[in-house]
């Protein structure tokens, strides 16, 4: 008998805290609602009433402080927030939410010690390296930001933020290998994003550099044996480039025979994802249309309108295939950039 009402008291206590959690599900539903809306008030109401019912919940917890940032009551957030990242099961986004409170009110040190701590605790979570980096180069720190940046690349190599903010970094020092390379990966991984066309731009502005001097290895940093083998391939297509500018159809041209080439000379030696690509796009006859993607509607949107009419088979192969594919660098063994060690 003490048995069967042991068990019946198990079973009453697994209803009511599966009840509860259902409860407490809808509740923070509903309030996702109110903040979609933009209705703060209504979801940060919602979600304190969900957490009288579970007080624990760490996912009510940062809805509630992200609810507050949002109505930019940054006391409250904060109030929310903190205490958030001091518990054990504190999660990346945890530490995200803080970040942005902390950037919000200009407390600076102690985000940057946040940061630290968070990295510490998630030493592959690219997004908090992004964010670092953004913090630190909001306080004018490039140097340490772009650190923040490449060991985000090298520890997380499919989060795209990273090379976002390392692209535009490369872009306006001298160097000219780095901000084509992170800015394809980028436009990749995150093809239709808002912050897609600013780096399509990105990389026709940065083959116009890389063609400006006659010599492609002028004060580049050519001990970087990846960079230099770039470099070499590329320097054979500078007459071409010369002659005919550089436009959608002569990057076309010029990286066909650069992959041709790299594939002859280099793949083996330094195995890349991003080429592996290109020459896969390449056989299967939609590298032109590639290329037009990239830089065709940076270059001249009415052009790029009047290509894919032209080459309407090509476009549509390259766009259903590109809508419909996943782009995924290795973990490890592709990391090239050496001049931040």
């Amino acid at each position: 008998m003490k048995k069967l009402l042991f068990a019946a008291s198990l079973l009453l206590s697994a209803g009511i805290a599966a009840a509860q959690d259902q409860d407490s599900k809808n509740l923070q539903e509903t309030a996702k609602g109110f903040v979609r809306q933009g209705d703060y008030p209504n979801a940060i109401m919602i979600l304190n009433r969900a957490l009288q019912k579970d007080a624990g919940n760490l996912d009510l917890q940062k809805d509630l402080a992200f609810a507050y940032y949002l109505q930019r009551d940054y006391a409250h957030a904060m109030s929310v927030a903190k205490p958030i990242t001091e518990r054990e099961d504190a999660d990346i986004q945890s530490y995200q939410i803080l970040g942005m409170v902390y950037k919000a009110l200009e407390e600076r040190k102690d985000c940057e010690k946040m940061y630290r701590a968070a990295l510490k605790k998630y030493p592959a979570a690219g997004v908090l390296y992004s964010e670092y980096g953004e913090m630190l180069w909001s306080k004018k720190d490039y140097k340490e930001a772009i650190r923040q940046w490449e060991q985000g690349i090298q520890a997380d190599p499919n989060h795209s933020g990273n090379y976002y903010n390392a692209a535009k970094y490369y872009y306006f020092t001298q160097d000219k290998v780095w901000s084509l390379i992170y800015g394809e990966i980028f436009v990749n991984i995150e093809s239709y994003s808002k912050r897609t066309p600013e780096i399509k731009t990105l990389l026709l502005d940065s083959y116009k550099k890389l063609f400006t001097d006659a010599t492609l290895t002028k004060n580049q940093d050519v001990k970087n044996e990846f960079v230099k083998a770039f470099l070499d391939i590329m320097q054979t297509q500078s007459n071409y480039v010369a002659t005919n500018g550089v436009t959608p159809e002569t990057m076309s041209a010029i990286r066909t025979k650069f992959i041709v080439e790299w594939f002859a000379r280099n793949a083996k030696s330094y195995p890349f994802r991003l080429f592996d690509y290109q020459q896969q796009l390449l056989k299967a006859g939609t590298f032109d249309a590639y290329n037009q993607w990239i830089f065709g509607a940076a270059a001249n949107l009415a052009g790029y309108d009047n290509w894919t009419k032209a080459h309407s088979e090509e476009a549509s192969q390259f766009n259903n295939f590109q809508k419909n594919r996943v782009f995924k660098l290795p973990a490890t063994g592709q990391y090239y950039q050496t001049a931040l060690k």
